[in-house]
């Protein structure tokens, strides 16, 4: 595994072209018309939406969205706001290969059941262990200058805030979240990782140690001879279409 981690730039979208305004144009529009999904580039162009590396903080207007399709994307990251589309039941950012991490708030999409995501381009991800770059010193940054708690929503400075990464399971992906947090209570109140990856919350950097595969693979693999796939497919006929789906699913990411 490589050491070399790059620093995570901030300011990363030009909210003066045109191909920003036209999308916050589209989130007013889905908004209005109370849509059940959001697909911006049907609405921007392949061109427009291909300059397109955050979305507006807006997002957060969209009470009704269920389904988000962000397939093939330039995004590079998504604001906390999302944590607010509490309809958002698919999330679709599928070969959006410069989104390596989201943030903690898509924890509170609470029907949030599916997604998919390209998590071999994931910090963590158990098949590579792409290492997380280190927060000390080094804030991610979102618009404005006060950042909301990831936990209890309180506003406070980057000067206040405590950075950390944690990996946890969304939707049908294991994902590395991005926290700010205010307190050491906030931080208690985070839940525990799916083992096979990193058990606690940390700053990231070339010195933290991940998991080896084999512990990943240790606490989530089943492993199975031909006899067992066998008598599990004569069990199970009639699913058997949907346990090749899952399988193919899984291995595509």
């Amino acid at each position: 595994m490589s050491n070399n981690i790059s620093k995570i730039k901030n300011d990363v979208q030009d909210r003066n072209s045109e191909a920003w305004k036209k999308l916050c144009e589209y989130v007013d529009i889905v908004a209005k018309d109370g849509s059940d999904e959001f697909s911006p580039r049907d609405y921007l162009g392949d061109e427009l939406f291909a300059q397109i590396y955050t979305l507006p903080e807006t997002i957060g207007k969209l009470k009704k969205v269920k389904k988000v399709w962000l397939y093939g994307s330039s995004l590079k990251r998504i604001p906390p706001e999302i944590g607010q589309m509490e309809s958002l039941e698919y999330f679709d950012p599928y070969t959006s290969y410069d989104l390596k991490w989201f943030p903690y708030e898509l924890t509170k999409c609470k029907n949030l059941k599916d997604c998919r995501i390209s998590t071999r381009a994931l910090f963590g991800n158990f098949k590579n262990r792409k290492p997380f770059p280190k927060l000390d010193h080094n804030p991610v940054k979102y618009e404005g200058e006060k950042v909301k708690c990831s936990v209890c929503d309180k506003s406070m400075s980057y000067d206040e805030t405590n950075q950390l990464w944690i990996t946890l399971r969304i939707g049908t992906d294991t994902v590395p979240l991005l926290t700010n947090l205010c307190s050491k209570e906030c931080k208690d109140r985070l839940p525990l990782p799916p083992k096979g990856y990193v058990q606690t919350p940390h700053k990231g950097g070339a010195e933290l140690k991940q998991p080896k595969y084999e512990e990943w693979e240790k606490a989530n693999v089943v492993k199975m001879t031909m006899e067992d796939v066998k008598k599990m497919t004569q069990e199970n006929k009639n699913e058997k279409p949907k346990l090749l789906k899952l399988i193919r699913k899984i291995w595509e990411k």
